[in-house]
Parts: C-alpha cells; structure tokens; sequence
C-alpha cells in the first residue's frame, strides 16, 4: 500500500474490506480460478523502526468450490491469481472504500490535513494513486502450510515491539535494535526521544473492538464448520483427530512469552547465548539451628 497520511482505524477498516473483495472476486471470475474461496487475514500495523506500516498477511488454501459446490477446484501447481489483476482491483476497491468513508463521516483529518475532510480535495489526493502501480505481493508456501501458520500464528497477539529489543533508556531517549530490510537485513540500534518513541508506540494499539484476525469466504465464523466438512468430502479427506495437550512450555519460554525477555540471551551484549554450565540448590551454607529455648 503507498505511503499515505490515512492513519485511522477506519483506513485499516477499508484495507480489510478491500482485500476480501479483490480475493473472492478475483478467484470466482472463471477466467482465472473460477471458485469460491476462504481465507483469513491478519492486520500488522508496523515496520521494524515502529513506523506506521500498515499491511495485511493472508494465507489462502489452494483452490476452492465450483460454483454449484459438487467439485474442488484446485490452483495451478505454484500459481494462485495473477498478481497484476490483484493488484490494480485492490487498488480501486481501496480507494473506493476511503471516499467512501469520507462520505459517511468515518473518515476525518485534522490539523495540517484538515483540508482534505473537503471532499474535492480529497479526491485530488488520491488522483496520483489512481495512476500509480500497486502491488499484492503474493508467494507459496516454500516450507510448507504447517510452517506458514505457525509464522503469522506468532504475531496474532504481540505487540509492535517486545522489551528484548531494547537497548536502553536514560537521559529522555530510548534506544532499541531494528532489521534494516532495505540495506541487507542489517542488525542496526535507533535512537529516539522517549516521547518519540511512546508515539510510534501508541500508533498500533487497536481501538476497542477492532479485529486484527479476519475470516472470508467458506473460513467465514457463520458456516465454517459445514464448509470445511464439505471441503474434506470433495478431497476426500479424513476427520482430522483431535490435537493431543501439548506438553508444559519449559520455564525459560513461558519467561519470555510473558516478559519479552529472554533467560538464554546474554544480559550485558544481548547478542550471545546464556550455556548451563551447572544447577546448584539456591540454600549455601549450613543449615540453620533455630534457637527453641
């Protein structure tokens, strides 16, 4: 999605509508796929440097059901929909959904941007994004499903940044570790003010109710159930058995999962590994004699 100064709930509200009707309609023109699809979404909301970076992850299974429902069509071997006619009708279904929610009052700017609650302004606005390339980046899952979901399975419930990247705070800055994509992947440690820092923190607090996880088409929540058994029919595939208790997390991961710091990295460089060496009783000494006189 271009840069843009739309930073709103009801901008993110528009991505995901966006999203889902480019997908299913995309899928169901048969031209390309030809059937009905389900997938789900995951909104992230920012980039390494906790920068508003607005964008949605959505796994989708290989195919779908034939418009009467009696057969799975299934993808080409590597290819799901052609990434340029996603691209161009997510475009215009985004836009579309912003004007809008300008319309209905949903959408409101203030400040310097105040101008564009005016609706020609706004469309002038948007008029160079009209013209400009947009692209749906969409790729298979090389490791497999399994590893697909555990990775967006991860982020579902985190936040934009965990405390095992931070560096330090004092004198009113804070300093924390970010991946620089565009140079290499490059390890790199950024310096802002504290206030700096509670601003592109408070960027991705969702509002009250708001759904960062979306369901469409047959993974919709109302008849999920129904289709995925209608799925496994056409596949013929079995009743999937129910997942056995995992075993109780060891006491380093639950430390982490609930701090966000890690017992097995090094405290001082945050860049080796903590090794045990040896486990001793935490009582030293001799035992004590308790006077009973």
């Amino acid at each position: 999605m271009p840069r843009s100064p739309i930073r709103t709930r009801r901008s993110s509200t528009a991505c995901s509508f966006a999203t889902g009707e480019t997908l299913r309609t995309i899928a169901a023109d048969p031209k390309h796929l030809g059937a009905e699809i389900g997938f789900f979404a995951v909104l992230h909301s920012w980039g390494q440097n906790l920068l508003h970076h607005p964008h949605l992850h959505c796994v989708v299974p290989g195919g779908g059901f034939s418009p009467d429902g009696t057969r799975w069509i299934a993808c080409k071997p590597g290819f799901f929909l052609p990434v340029r006619v996603l691209s161009r009708l997510f475009r215009r279904l985004f836009l579309q959904h912003l004007e809008k929610a300008l319309d209905g009052g949903k959408l409101q700017f203030f400040s310097d941007l105040q101008r564009l609650n005016e609706r020609n302004a706004f469309r002038r606005y948007l008029a160079p994004l009209r013209k400009a390339e947009w692209v749906v980046f969409a790729k298979p899952p090389f490791a497999g499903p399994e590893q697909v979901l555990d990775y967006v399975g991860r982020y579902t419930h985190r936040v934009a940044i965990s405390n095992n990247r931070l560096v330090d705070i004092k004198d009113g800055a804070v300093r924390f570790r970010w991946k620089d994509y565009r140079h290499g992947d490059r390890q790199k440690v950024m310096t802002v003010s504290a206030d700096e820092f509670i601003r592109r923190f408070l960027l991705h607090v969702l509002p009250e109710g708001f759904h960062r996880i979306r369901y469409y088409g047959f993974l919709g929540n109302r008849y999920r159930q129904q289709k995925l058994a209608h799925c496994r029919d056409l596949l013929g595939m079995p009743v999937p058995e129910p997942s056995e208790s995992q075993a109780p997390k060891e006491y380093r991961d639950r430390y982490e999962e609930l701090t966000g710091r890690s017992l097995r990295q090094c405290p001082a460089c945050r860049q080796g590994q903590m090794i045990t060496i040896e486990t001793f009783d935490g009582v030293s000494g001799p035992s004590q004699c308790w006077d009973t006189s």
